[in-house]
């Protein structure tokens, strides 16, 4: 039995902020537990409780609430004072900022501002630095914790939103939750990026396999050898025409060498007719003889023989022969759902939408966000698991507007569970993919596009096929879900798509525009572009060739797309080509259809760029 000592690995986790004017009401009234971080001694589990605006400490021997802090906004990401005196908490809004939560008090005594829409907190083992993700400015904050001011940021790549260190202190793992680039290229992957210290510099990006998008988790082995990241591996170059054996999404943990910092290799979390969506949370065990994976989309923890797990790859990369799966290679591993068959325990928990992780002794403690409960499991194979979900708050009605996001989160509506809508959208955005979805055609791949304001922006689709985004939805459950569902569900995912709301742009200044931004406005009025992207919705709701299509598509009228929330959804145009607004106005703006921006000079065009991506 593993010893019972108190052990968690700080991962940074976040629910996108994506809940309107509507759902904000209701949302209220939910807890949606995302984050965990055990005290000390083990007594108590902090939980982040995201649209409560609160943190609240849960008596793990009492099963119950022992203590509740408000926050000043949405608590996304925790972390614990080595000396178990302070709770740092991260407060997901666009003025970003960590609030200290004195333990013993039991109340917010200061705060730091960081970034924009900050998670993913870790202290360094010394007591003295706090790190924060930044998830839409990109970078991580450096904050000293004995003066209490923000001292730097470090660059990474793109949406930084889990964090991890090594035991000694030195490194930084940290996890950029999107790919970056264009996506119509034969590799499209998101990285780990690798932070020296001391120096407070990046100094790697570890590149994951080709299809690797939506990271949520990362964490570092008790013996600082190794580090772990969950995401999903997407095949998005095949074409959607089935979902058996993964063939359009899979389910992966990567495993990184921390030394070497080189990608060891990356294994399949699914089953071969089974899949395992979603995965979000994870964390070694105290002894490092077991990986924890918590499964948003299905409910349920991944429980992985740590040992066996490097034994068998390290066979593999010496050439010898290995016992289950399929894989007679390094190469075949990510492909192979069969790999893990001796190597981990699926366990299914009682509640829904399982998040952030704890472990305390032999039981895992997960943030079950849609029942507003903390899933615990022992998973000591010598005890048979018996999972339980504990209440946090009183029983809530399901709001329709709830039921729809979960809906939208829930492998349980897709075939053989593979994959939820957010496996593709994740926070109802895009995945910065390019799919072949047979809606239009085959052998025409489309930009994934985000779902925020679809519905009041008909046609749906990059070419508009589908007249609106209700009969998107229902052709979405048919035809990549490949599922018959009652029509109530589909209505339900509606109403919730409809209260997503924008996120103010990290390019705005105090909610302003930048003088830059303020000059690059007229000009947008000048050269016509406002003509196709008016105002409040920026876009007139037209199809137009602006001369992009290429081969097949060459001819082609395509949606004109919204211009809100443009800062996020990169790449652009409908086959991901151009990963600047920059390159939409230049490169690929023929006869400028795109706006008269041929006789622009560079700086006008960098100042419509930038008044571009504050909408």
């Amino acid at each position: 039995m593993m010893k019972a000592t108190v052990w968690t690995c700080m991962i940074g986790v976040l629910m996108g902020l994506m809940v309107g004017t509507s759902a904000a009401r209701a949302g209220e009234d939910y807890l949606s537990p995302l984050a965990l971080v055990p005290d000390k001694d083990g007594r108590h589990v902090w939980v982040a409780q995201y649209t409560a605006r609160q943190v609240v400490a849960f008596d793990v021997g009492a099963a119950k609430v022992a203590r509740t802090v408000p926050l000043p906004g949405r608590p996304s990401g925790l972390a614990i004072s080595p000396d178990g005196s302070f709770l740092y908490v991260t407060v997901a809004e666009p003025a970003g900022r960590v609030c200290a939560v004195d333990v013993e008090a039991g109340k917010v005594t200061w705060e730091v501002p960081v970034g924009h829409t900050p998670t993913g907190a870790v202290v360094h083992p010394d007591g003295k630095t706090l790190y924060v993700c930044n998830r839409f400015t990109n970078d991580v904050s450096v904050v000293e914790l004995p003066s209490r001011k923000h001292v730097a940021k470090i660059r990474v790549v793109r949406e930084p939103v889990a964090a991890a260190m090594t035991p000694d202190g030195k490194w930084l793992l940290v996890a950029n939750h999107l790919p970056v680039g264009p996506s119509d290229g034969d590799e499209v992957a998101a990285v780990v990026s690798i932070i020296e210290v001391a120096a407070k510099t990046k100094v790697a990006d570890i590149r994951l396999p080709n299809g690797s998008t939506g990271l949520r988790g990362i964490c570092v082995s008790p013996d600082g050898r190794h580090a772990y990241v969950t995401h999903v591996l997407a095949r998005y170059q095949l074409p959607t025409t089935q979902l058996e054996r993964g063939w359009m999404n899979t389910n992966a943990l990567s495993l990184i060498d921390t030394a070497a910092r080189s990608l060891i290799n990356t294994v399949l979390l699914d089953d071969v007719d089974y899949g395992a969506a979603n995965p979000w949370g994870v964390i070694c065990t105290p002894d490092g003889k077991a990986i924890c994976v918590t499964h948003a989309g299905t409910h349920e923890v991944s429980v992985i023989d740590r040992a066996g797990l490097h034994a068998k790859l390290d066979r593999l990369a010496k050439g010898e022969p290995v016992v289950g799966g399929a894989s007679s290679t390094p190469a075949d591993v990510p492909n192979d759902l069969a790999f893990l068959v001796d190597l981990r325990r699926r366990l299914k928990l009682a509640g829904n939408g399982p998040r952030g992780l704890a472990v305390i002794g032999t039981k895992v403690y997960a943030a079950e966000y849609f029942t507003d409960s903390l899933g615990v499991v022992d998973i000591d194979p010598q005890v048979r698991p018996g999972a339980r979900s504990l209440p946090l708050g009183p029983g809530r009605p399901v709001t329709v507007v709830r039921q729809g996001e979960m809906f939208f989160n829930d492998a349980a509506l897709c075939f053989q569970q593979w994959q939820s809508c957010a496996s593709c959208h994740p926070d109802g955005r895009a995945d910065g993919l390019n799919w072949d979805l047979l809606n239009d055609g085959m052998g025409n791949p489309k930009n994934t596009k985000s779902m925020l304001l679809s519905h009041k922006t008909p046609p749906a689709m990059m070419s508009g096929v589908r007249d609106t985004a209700e009969a998107a939805v229902r052709a979405g459950i048919r035809n990549i879900q490949f599922a018959v569902r009652p029509e109530e569900d589909a209505a339900a995912i509606d109403e919730y798509l409809k209260t997503l709301e924008p996120v103010p742009s990290p390019y705005l200044i105090d909610g302003r525009l930048s003088p830059s931004a303020q000059r690059g406005e007229g000009i947008f009025l000048k050269a016509g572009c406002a003509t196709c992207h008016p105002s409040p919705l920026y876009t007139n709701l037209k199809k137009y060739d602006v001369g992009t299509g290429r081969d097949t598509e060459k001819g082609r009228p395509f949606d004109t797309p919204t211009l809100v929330e443009v800062w996020r959804t990169a790449p652009y145009l409908y086959d991901g080509r151009s990963v600047t607004i920059k390159d939409v106005l230049t490169r690929h703006n023929a006869g400028d259809k795109h706006g008269t921006t041929s006789g622009l000079t560079p700086e006008q065009i960098d100042d419509v760029a930038e008044y571009v991506l504050t909408r």
